[in-house]
Formats: structure tokens, sequence, C-alpha cells
């Protein structure tokens, strides 16, 4: 037993010492086995206890979420309960508000059709005037006027062929187109001005006519008498073109023409017939001589002028209701067409909030309908194969 088992270094190692060195050995090995058996044990117990308090959190996070989702469905069921009520009263509130459009539209249309109706009514009246003031006008046409007719007094023939030139001109044209007696810028006063449309120079009627040559030519016996009044009359019409001609035609004031009023259609007759020279120098004067007949048609036309002055102002207050209304009727219907898209948009919005809560209520009822499981392997419990789902939600 004491033999030299081996040489180590110059030392020799005996059997001995090679038996203890390997009991030493197997005893730290045990020992350090025994420490390694305990530390696991005690890292089982704790991974196993750790396992536990895992699996009791888990199950107050799921009741806890259990909760939560219950409150949420009801939550979600009075939204719902909420928005319907919402939604039936916005339907009352639009449909009531496009009755009022409606109704506020046709009152609209209505009260311009009754003011477009007046309005042709007053045309239709003022035409029916002007009918019956043409056929007047037309009446007095057909009336042939003598000398005999004409009085001798001077004033008295001067006053009656005012009066019948005032009567025709009042006949035939409203009262805002002429004027009787005004006093022009040169300090004249013709007899009558009258207001053409479109034009603001006005156009004068001189009613004063020398008649006393006239009446000398008509009742002379002889051809001496007769050529002597001839150049009577010949130097009285002269006298008066040249007056009306420098006194009623004025520039910026008043037309470019003027018309001498002859009260008698013989006398309108013979001095066409007889003294043309006088009518030829009337017309280079710038002087038109006209009868009742020829005035009374002058003044239709007049009155034409006017009447199609009047409807076309009249016309276009009318067209430019119309466009007005065409106007309000555009902008009812953008509007309309702008609060159709608002309920649309109210619509898609509710029916987006209504899929996301039916979402929400199916993975609530997905969560709710899960079961959680703990299978022991080798002494520990291991999570489901839902824990990684559950840490997300976590």
């Amino acid at each position: 037993m004491q033999g030299i088992a081996l040489t180590v270094g110059g030392h020799d190692v005996t059997f001995v010492q090679v038996a203890l060195g390997f009991a030493v050995a197997v005893v730290v090995l045990l020992g350090w086995m025994v420490l390694s058996l305990r530390r696991s044990s005690h890292e089982r117990t704790l991974e196993a206890a750790a396992a536990t308090e895992r699996a009791r959190e888990m199950d107050d996070k799921v009741a806890e979420m259990n909760r939560l989702q219950a409150e949420l469905t009801s939550r979600l069921q009075t939204m719902a309960e909420i928005f319907g009520s919402r939604q039936s009263d916005m339907a009352r509130l639009v449909s009531e508000r496009i009755d009022g459009l409606r109704a506020s539209m046709g009152q609209g249309l209505e009260s311009s059709g009754k003011a477009t109706s007046e309005s042709l009514q007053k045309l239709n009246e003022r035409l029916a005037v002007i009918d019956s003031a043409q056929k007047n006008l037309t009446d007095l046409t057909s009336e042939v006027v003598s000398l005999k007719d004409v009085l001798s007094n001077k004033q008295a023939r001067g006053a009656y062929g005012q009066g019948r030139m005032e009567a025709i001109v009042r006949d035939g044209l409203p009262a805002s187109a002429y004027e009787f007696q005004v006093t022009l810028s040169n300090k004249t006063r013709p007899d009558c001005l009258v207001s053409l449309p479109g034009d603001t120079r006005k156009l004068v009627i001189d009613a004063k006519f020398p008649l006393e040559g006239f009446t000398a030519y008509r009742s002379a016996e002889t051809d001496e008498a007769r050529k002597a009044a001839s150049l009577r009359v010949r130097a009285d019409m002269g006298a008066h073109i040249k007056d009306i001609a420098e006194k009623y035609v004025a520039a910026e004031e008043t037309q470019d023409m003027a018309l001498m009023f002859v009260p008698s259609e013989a006398i309108h007759a013979d001095l066409h017939e007889h003294f043309e020279d006088l009518v030829q120098r009337s017309h280079r004067a710038r002087v038109v001589i006209v009868s009742p007949s020829l005035l009374a048609l002058a003044i239709q036309v007049m009155q034409s002028l006017v009447r199609d002055a009047r409807m076309r102002d009249e016309a276009r207050v009318i067209q430019s209701e119309v466009a007005k209304l065409l106007d309000d009727v555009r902008r009812l219907g953008d509007r309309v067409e702008k609060l159709d898209n608002h309920f649309r948009q109210a619509s898609d919005d509710v029916a987006q909030i209504r899929t996301s809560s039916d979402k929400i209520v199916k993975r609530g009822e997905r969560i709710e309908s899960l079961e959680f499981e703990d299978r022991p392997v080798q002494g520990e419990l291991l999570p489901s194969p839902l824990a990684p789902r559950l840490r997300a939600v976590e």
C-alpha cells in the first residue's frame, strides 16, 4: 500500500495518496451536485410562484376586460339609440325646411306672376288709351276748316290756333312729353315744346300764323288785288319763317327743325298750291309747315316713339325682375344641393359609426368567447397559445 504509484515533478506519489485525492474529489463533486440540486429546486419553486401570480393577474385582467366590454356594449347601445333619435329629428327638420322652402318659392313665383300680370294689364290699358286717342285724331283729321270759320279778331284767332294745337298735343302725348309757353335760354317763349325719347333737345311747335294776307288773298276780286295780297302773304310768311328759324332753332337746346302750325286745312292747301316758293323757303330754313291733320300725324309718330320707349323701359324692368327671379331660383337650387350633400355626408358618417360599433361589438364577443387553459410541463405552468395576444392587449 505504500508503494509508489507515480512520480510527478520529482516527487513520488503513493497509492494511498492517490486514493485520498480521489475520495476528496468525489466528496467535492457530491457537494457541488447537492448545491446545484438545491439551487434548481429553489428556482423552480420561484418560477412556479411567479407563474401562479401571472395566472392570477391574467384572470384579473380578463375579468376587467369583460367588465369594460359590457360597459362599452351598453354605451354603444345608448349611442345607437341617441343616433337613431337624432336621425329621425334631423329627417323631420329637413322635411320641414324643404316644405318651408317650397312654400316660400311658390309664394315668390306667385307674387312675381301677379306683378307681371299687373304690368301687362297696365300696358294693355295704356294701349287702349292710345288707340282711343288715335281714333280721336282720325276724327279730327276729317274736319276741314275754312277761312269763314276763322275769327276776325287777331287775338281770338291766335287763341284759336293755340287751342287747336294744344288740343292735338294733349290728345296724343302724355303730360310729361310736352310743355306750353316755356322760356328758352335766348329769352324767347315758343308755344309748345315736345320732348322726344332718347334726346335732350326739344321740338318747337309755333301756333302763331299771319292770317290777314290769306284773308285778303281769298277776298280779292281783281288780279291786282290778288297780286297785292299774294305779295303781302309772301312778306308776312317770309318774315314769320325767318323769325321762327332765328328764335326757335337753337343748338343743344332745341331740335334742328321746328313746326309751324297752320290751323286750317284749306289755308295749308292754298299755301302748297299757290305759294310753293314759300314752302321751299321754309324747308331751307328747317321750318316745316303743318296743318291739323299733319300735326296729328306727327304727334302720332311721336306718340309711337314715346310708347316704344316706355315699352322698352317696362320690358327692361320685367327682364330685370325675371333675371333676379332666375338668380333666386339658381341660388335656391345651389343651397338645396348643399343641404342634400350635408345630409348625405351626415348619413355616411352615421353609417361609418355604426360599422365601427358593430366591429367593436364583434371583437368584444370574440374576446369574451376565448378560453384560457394552463398546461403543466415538468413542474411548471406554460402560457396558453393566446398569451402573446393577451400581452399585446396589455
